[in-house]
């Protein structure tokens, strides 16, 4: 059984396993030891002491018989590891002194540790912070997903465009991953399907590949409880065909190993192309079928019937990129183990859970049946069957205008299907899904997202983690609602005193870094005014930068003004091959250039787009926010998870009535938040007037200037470059920017005066803090583990 506690080596110790590792495993003396060969051997010096721990858990598994939570998510977005670990294990002062003595600096060679390029933004985000979570509170665990080789992009500006090039995080070792190549399965595509006389299926693939596990342990508070990622790789069948390669087709003979790797070679491939959409799928497919084979492989092998599967596992759907487990899983039921199909398909629902993360329908995914009928024949089939009952059973089709409807296949294979914020939930039931929640009203429930305060608070926030421990003591970064504990503190001259300094030279470390590393250099008591996220049209970045435009404008006309000074701080990737997205990426960096080498303003305004935002950027910016923009066109954002993390660590937002934004601004108090914009109704109601945003824009003397502005080319040497935002906005604006603008533009001001009072702001943001307990995942994990799961702590 898991122990209660760890107890840590001393440094003297942990410097000996470093040396052992640098010269037995990396054949390394300390004389000609690198900078890298420092960190490897210190991660696996501390990756030692996770091995224990993880075995005993899984033994304790296997030895209760407990439900096992199996969490299917195309991404996790892990980040950097070293300082993860270390932190849960309790190691970080010891290994900071271990390396000091080395001669070495703990924080730098943690610093070189590349990013772990699994994911894109809050989906896979909200999917690392669960993994924790599930550790944390000691619950049986799988994470599945893929171990891209590149991952996603990289993104880099030319001109203010963004670029993308590939990346690179597995250009050298990953020492935190175990290889598995015993526990590897044959994954097909394609083909053709035979059905005997009595109507039994068999598939026959035209191509395979073998999935293989790589497994990473993934360390719970205290490392009470150790989970399991695994992530497959794709490898060839046949590494290299030699007789082709003899006849001179030197291509063919490396097909096979070429196919494998490109399907897990690139998070997201551009699905613009029909190879693209192609290729999308089969990675989908790819590791929904590596991971039910293996946990019903991982079933069968403790001796269990597969009528019992809904008894011991619990598959959970993070958005629809798994949707085809329903299907795969009936497959491997009826055609490998001779389950009638109506028991498969009542087995397989009793197992999965969906959880919708859009309102947005056209990212609930569809593919042509088409493409399903010739990548998936088999499963094509099933889809059709599925089609045909829930037809009968609710009216909803699957199948329509010749595309496979993922979200509705999830929801109807699922037993439960859950929103991530209070009011998405509500608006999955009576928009997304309407229909299939009347027939199964029981079906969808709430569970509010949440982060893990281990990562987001007590690791990137050394400065008011301390100040919170010596506040109310150590148990808060297990039960952050304790953070309840610092309101008798917050308005005290001692207590707000040191939040502020905390504040303070979290500013001053980021304004460093965004001069060594970004070339800006920013007044760290002006207000950090931070939008991260994926760049979207319904996030809304583009009334962020009218808005900064609007603002540079009247800071022109009154120079003389009592004027707040702000740093705007944009950060996020658009995919590829959207369009919008990417052209407003570009008019934020050419607003940017302009405003910054304005020398009337730049004292009092500047906009800040570092390039290539990751989890170890989100470390270092949300720490040093003052002011969170949350400001989406209410209904559309599902929840969002950076709303929490800056939220937690002190920062007031700006937002609408969107996400969670709703239930954050009930914990921390209307009064401590900056509301703004229609809300959901009201946004449905102006979408159904014509020429809205033709009037919204005429009846915004200051809005009209800016469009004016940008259609003039100001901000582009007279170049007219921005067309495409431009009609948007006059012609159509769906996502209401137009329409918010002046309440947006409005609320800003209020805010400038806010922020001049430093002694409420710092008290507001103390709040913030100390009421963000509940948006922990140890929460939302609970709630889904009795909920949805009926799975239990073995703790």
């Amino acid at each position: 059984m898991p122990k209660d506690t760890i107890t840590p080596p001393t440094a003297e110790a942990l410097a000996q396993d470093v040396l052992a590792h640098l010269q037995t495993t990396l054949a390394k003396r300390q004389s000609s030891a690198t900078d890298h060969d420092w960190r490897v051997a210190l991660s696996l010096a501390i990756r030692d002491r996770v091995v224990t721990p993880w075995l005993d858990s899984l033994q304790r598994t296997s030895e209760t018989g407990g439900k096992e939570v199996y969490y299917l998510s195309l991404e996790f977005l892990i980040g950097r590891l070293i300082e993860d670990v270390t932190i849960n294990l309790g190691l970080e002062d010891v290994a900071r002194e271990a390396m000091a003595q080395l001669g070495q600096d703990y924080t730098a060679l943690a610093a070189q540790e590349p990013d772990a390029a699994l994911g894109n933004g809050g989906l896979g985000r909200l999917a690392a912070c669960f993994m924790d979570s599930l550790s944390t509170l000691g619950i049986p665990a799988h994470g599945y997903g893929i171990r891209y080789e590149h991952g996603l992009f990289e993104q880099h500006f030319q001109k203010g465009v963004q670029v993308e090039t590939a990346e690179a995080w597995l250009a050298e070792q990953h020492v935190w991953e175990f290889e598995r190549p015993e526990v590897a399965y044959r994954i097909g595509f394609g083909g053709h399907v035979d059905y005997d006389a009595e109507g039994r299926a068999t598939w026959h693939p035209a191509q395979e590949v073998i999935a293989q596990a790589y497994d990473t342990p993934t360390v719970g508070w205290q490392a009470k409880w150790v989970n399991t990622l695994r992530l497959w790789s794709a490898k060839p069948v046949v590494h290299f065909d030699l007789a082709a390669f003899n006849r001179g087709d030197y291509i063919g003979a490396s097909a096979s190993e070429a196919l494998a790797r490109t399907l897990s070679r690139v998070l997201y491939p551009d699905d613009t192309t029909e190879q693209g959409r192609e290729l999308r799928l089969k990675q989908e497919y790819f590791f929904v079928a590596a991971s039910l084979r293996d946990l019903v492989r991982r079933h069968l092998k403790e001796g269990r019937a597969l009528s019992t599967l809904p008894d011991y596992a619990a598959i959970q759907l993070n958005d629809t990129h798994p949707a085809l487990a329903g299907p795969e899983l009936i497959r491997l039921l009826v055609d490998e183990h001779g389950m009638e199909f109506e028991t498969a398909v009542k087995t397989a629902r009793a197992c999965l859970g969906y959880t919708n993360h859009t309102l947005l329908p056209e990212a609930l995914e569809r593919w042509s049946e088409g493409l399903m009928k010739h990548v998936l024949p088999r499963h094509y089939a099933i889809i059709c069957l599925l089609n045909m009952a829930s037809l009968d059973e609710t009216g909803t089709a699957i199948l329509d205008h010749g595309e496979v409807r993922m979200g509705e296949l999830a929801f109807v294979m699922a037993h439960k299907v859950n929103g991530v914020s209070a009011l998405h939930t509500e608006l999955v039931k009576e928009t997304l899904f309407a229909d299939l929640h009347k027939a199964y009203p029981d079906r969808i429930v709430n569970q509010t997202n949440g982060v893990t305060p281990r990562r987001w608070l007590h690791s990137a926030n050394p400065a008011l983690s301390a100040l919170i421990t010596e506040t109310i003591g150590e148990g808060w970064v297990a039960d952050l609602e304790r953070l309840r504990e610092l309101e008798p503190h917050i308005g005290t001259a001692a207590f707000d005193a040191r939040f502020a300094d905390a504040k303070r030279a979290n500013k001053a470390k980021l304004s460093d870094w965004l001069r060594q590393v970004h070339g800006a250099s920013v007044d760290p008591d002006a207000m950090f005014d931070i939008q991260i996220k994926r760049i979207h049209e319904y996030k809304r970045q583009l009334l962020n930068i009218l808005e900064t435009v609007a603002l540079w404008n009247d800071i022109r006309d009154n120079p003389n003004g009592d004027w707040t000074p702000r740093v705007k701080i944009f950060g996020g990737k658009a995919a590829p091959g959207y369009v919008m997205a990417k052209s407003i990426i570009r008019l934020i960096n050419d607003v940017g250039a302009t405003i910054n080498a304005d020398p009337v303003t730049r004292d009092l305004l500047q906009v800040v787009y570092p390039e290539n935002y990751n989890v170890s950027m989100a470390e270092r910016l949300i720490p040093a926010c003052d002011l969170s923009e949350q400001i989406s066109t209410a209904g559309k954002e599902a929840s969002g998870t950076g709303n929490m993390k800056l939220s937690l660590n002190g920062a007031l937002t700006i937002g609408t009535l969107d996400g969670a934004n709703v239930e954050i601004r009930e914990h921390v108090g209307a009064e401590n938040f900056f509301l703004f914009g229609l809300t959901a109704e009201e946004v449905r109601q102006r979408r159904t007037k014509p020429g809205h945003a033709r009037s919204a824009i005429e009846a915004s003397p200051r809005l009209k200037r800016v469009l004016g502005q940008i259609a003039n080319g100001l901000f582009t040497g007279g170049e007219a470059r921005y067309g495409d935002i431009l009609g948007m906005l006059w012609d159509s604006d769906y996502f209401l920017v137009t329409a918010d603008f002046d309440s947006y533009y409005a609320t800003q001001r209020e805010i400038d005066a806010a922020y001049r009072d430093q002694s409420d702001w710092t008290r507001k943001a103390a709040l913030q803090t100390a009421r963000m307990g509940w948006f922990s995942s140890d929460r939302t994990i609970s709630g889904y583990a009795g909920n949805i799961w009926n799975a239990a702590s073995l703790l």
